[in-house]
């Protein structure tokens, strides 16, 4: 059983167009078929057997999630094909969302407990992946080359650690 969540950047800059297969499309349509795609194929497999898909945007919370872990695939696709482009570029606040989201599934199945040790036995693979233009990074204060991954949370147990991440997630930028 894999968890697969889709972070998929619905900035202003993905209203840019571009010729696919001589059809112009936005950089949303085109994220939003690579999406697609990418269902279909993971569903051919047997690897694909109880996973579970979550849907995330570039938007503030609550708002950011679209179809979260317990959506059928109807409610999924639907999401998906709903999406617009509006705001900001938030890469590193986008990133920390889903870190948070992974790690309070971690807490509510017992895969992750604070004090209490990790049992590596419980694995529970998991996969972000990130569909973006690949613009600059826009926050409320400016605009950044760099990702910033704010370290501010309200989940529990997350004031015991450095990174928003865990020992067994890497970020690769």
């Amino acid at each position: 059983m894999t968890i697969i969540l889709f972070l998929v950047d619905t900035s202003a800059s993905m209203c840019q167009k571009a010729y696919v297969n001589g059809v112009q499309k936005s950089y949303l349509d085109i994220a939003k078929g690579a999406v697609e795609t990418f269902l279909k194929y993971r569903q051919r497999t047997q690897d694909c057997l109880g996973d579970r898909y979550m849907l995330l945007t570039f938007e503030e919370p609550p708002a950011n999630v679209k179809a979260g872990w317990k959506e059928n695939h109807a409610t999924f696709m639907n999401e998906l094909k709903n999406l617009q482009s509006n705001g900001l570029t938030s890469m590193g606040e986008s990133l920390k969302n889903a870190f948070d989201l992974l790690n309070l599934n971690r807490m509510q199945s017992g895969i992750d407990t604070y004090g209490q040790g990790r049992c590596p036995f419980y694995l529970e693979p998991s996969v972000i992946i990130v569909i973006t233009d690949g613009g600059r990074y826009s926050y409320r204060n400016g605009v950044h080359q760099d990702i910033i991954l704010p370290l501010n949370t309200q989940i529990p147990g997350t004031n015991f650690t450095k990174e928003p991440f865990r020992w067994d997630q890497r970020l690769f930028p």
